[in-house]
């Protein structure tokens, strides 16, 4: 608790001292100055406001601790039912100042773009991996962010050997970075005879956009083909050469592009997911040197990792990392997703903070 008092009693004293500067003539005078102050003033709003109640709740605990411990038999027990529902809203208080505190990812941010394909499973993983990008889609249409499609291999059952995606939107990569990993599929497939559950996988990589402070690409180290697109996309697509494939040399990392019309679309789309992939590697690369200095590496989102099961007998969605069981996996693919990352997002941030 004393770390939290005297961090909460720093930004209350920053916030009066930002209020005093933007009241005088001089600073509003400075628009960039006053807005920079503006800026500092609102990112300290959280902690005051969570702050002013997380003090009165401290000091509320201590009178009821005391108070419990009076002769008055009826005194002392009203106090204990207060210390009850105390100590629960101080342990909330206390996550959330908890999620403030902790040192921002200056990735979270930024978009994010989706990688998700077929692992083991055949046609039934391919059509599970459909069933996720539209989970995705479906999410981010709820907070109104834009989902842009970069590449797709479809099958001819209607799911996807592979799709790749960004999402645009307002801190997108926060909710999403972890969603990378093995996502693990129990249903009965459409057509099985006698009815056996089937366990299929998907994998799903999720990394921030990159740009172009980020990660720097020496043309040099590119080769570029262009070729005739393939399956579906209308005449024009299929009778030009529009499709771009860019090979990184140094990495070998090769990336393909053809939804778009357009060669120099398609040749953007495909520099633009490169660059995120080259970020990624290079901070698991970082990551790792990191968790040889720990017991554990958290949060790095190890790709052959299964993550989560999807249960459809059962209607049962079960995050393995979190803990976490929810029995509502209809609602959830229809984008519910709300409780579930937060959830996640809980318990990987408190792993981290260990």
């Amino acid at each position: 608790m004393s770390k939290y008092l005297e961090r909460i009693a720093e930004a209350n004293e920053r916030s009066r001292e930002i209020e005093g500067q933007l009241a005088d003539p001089d600073v509003a005078s400075q628009p960039g100055r006053f807005k920079e102050l503006a800026k500092d003033l609102a990112s300290l709003r959280p902690v005051v406001g969570i702050g002013g109640r997380y003090e009165e709740v401290v000091r509320e605990l201590d009178e009821a601790r005391q108070m419990s411990d009076e002769d008055d038999p009826e005194l002392a027990e009203m106090a204990r039912g207060e210390l009850e529902s105390l100590i629960e809203e101080l342990a909330n208080l206390d996550r959330q100042l908890f999620e403030i505190f902790i040192p921002k990812d200056p990735r979270d941010e930024k978009n994010a773009i989706f990688e998700i394909r077929a692992g083991t499973g055949g046609d039934e993983a391919a059509l599970f991996a459909g069933d996720l990008f539209r989970m995705y889609v479906r999410y981010a249409e709820r907070l109104r962010w834009k989902v842009e499609m970069i590449s797709s291999s479809e099958t001819p059952g209607g799911g996807f050997k592979e799709v790749i995606a960004m999402i645009n939107g307002t801190d997108v990569f926060s909710r999403f970075k972890y969603e990378r990993g093995v996502h693990r599929v129990q249903r009965v497939p459409t057509t099985e005879a006698q009815g056996r559950i089937h366990t299929s996988t998907v994998t799903v990589a999720v990394m921030p956009e990159a740009e172009d402070v980020d990660v720097e690409i020496d043309p040099q180290d590119l080769r570029i083909d262009v070729m005739r697109a393939g399956g579906p996309g209308g005449q024009s697509v299929n009778t030009t050469d529009s499709a771009v494939r860019i090979t990184h040399l140094p990495t070998g990392l090769v990336v393909q592009c053809q939804d778009e019309k357009s060669q120099h679309k398609n040749k953007a789309k495909a520099m633009k997911v490169l660059g995120s992939r080259l970020l990624d590697l290079e901070t698991e690369r970082v990551n790792a040197e990191r968790a040889s200095e720990r017991k554990e590496q958290v949060g790095t989102g190890e790709r052959s990792e299964k993550i989560r099961t999807y249960n459809f007998p059962q209607n049962r969605i079960t995050d393995h990392r979190a803990g976490i069981t929810l029995h509502k996996l209809d609602s959830v693919l229809e984008g519910d997703l709300k409780e579930l990352l937060d959830g996640v997002r809980s318990v990987m941030l408190a792993k981290m903070e260990d």
